[in-house]
């Protein structure tokens, strides 16, 4: 469901309580570009050269497998041998953008839809990954449906090594150069959901997938 309008005329009505025009004047536009330009940058690690690297690293930290393949041709074939290795179901739902991809070549059932009860393995893309905490940068649309990497117990995303970033900074530019605005929804997914609300014990899944896999492809 598309809320852009709805988002659009939610804030036309602030800025008219505010007494200012219903959509920001391009004065506006250029003073909040060049507070982000001139802001001053807080402490930040250093990172490699080797941002794949790190990234795979920092994932592994936070309980996400990492397999790797050299073109996208391949993440079917690594999908079902994730799935077949820890006998998962070889059903899943997709993201719409991977409709492409030869699933039923490799073996795998894929419907293109949101997921509903009983919808195990869930498969998406991502927009970007940050190297310095090893997290997915997922943004919701049309066919990118955050749903799909939230609702069902096992989440397999595919990440270009092209699209990995050094941090969060680098992905939220990345977003305002490449998208313009926010969608409705930008999710940082770092590993499988956890908490730590009962006795200070962590448990996996308790909000979302127990498992998260990525497959990074150094091809694209």
């Amino acid at each position: 469901m598309d809320t852009s309008i709805a988002r659009r005329n939610i804030l036309a009505r602030i800025r008219a309580a505010q007494g200012r025009d219903a959509e920001p004047s391009a004065s506006e536009r250029e003073a909040a570009a060049e507070y982000l330009t001139r802001h001053p940058a807080g402490p930040r690690p250093e990172m490699p050269a080797d941002l794949v690297t790190r990234f795979v690293e920092e994932a592994q930290k936070m309980a996400t497998t990492v397999d790797t393949v050299q073109a996208m041709s391949e993440v079917p074939a690594a999908a079902h041998r994730y799935l077949t290795q820890h006998a998962l179901p070889l059903q899943a739902i997709a993201w719409q953008t991977l409709q492409e991809l030869p699933w039923a070549e490799a073996g795998l059932s894929v419907e293109f839809r949101k997921p509903q009860d009983g919808d195990v393995v869930g498969l998406t893309g991502c927009f970007c990954a940050t190297a310095e905490t090893g997290t997915l940068v997922l943004l919701s649309g049309p066919q990118t449906y955050a749903s799909a990497g939230l609702l069902p117990e096992t989440h397999i995303a595919i990440v270009p090594a092209s699209r990995i970033v050094s941090g969060h900074e680098e992905a939220f530019g990345l977003i305002r150069k490449e998208r313009g605005e926010l969608p409705r929804a930008v999710n940082f997914v770092s590993g499988p959901s956890r908490t730590g609300d009962i006795e200070q014990t962590i448990v996996l899944g308790a909000h979302g997938p127990y498992r998260v896999h990525v497959i990074v492809v150094h091809g694209a």
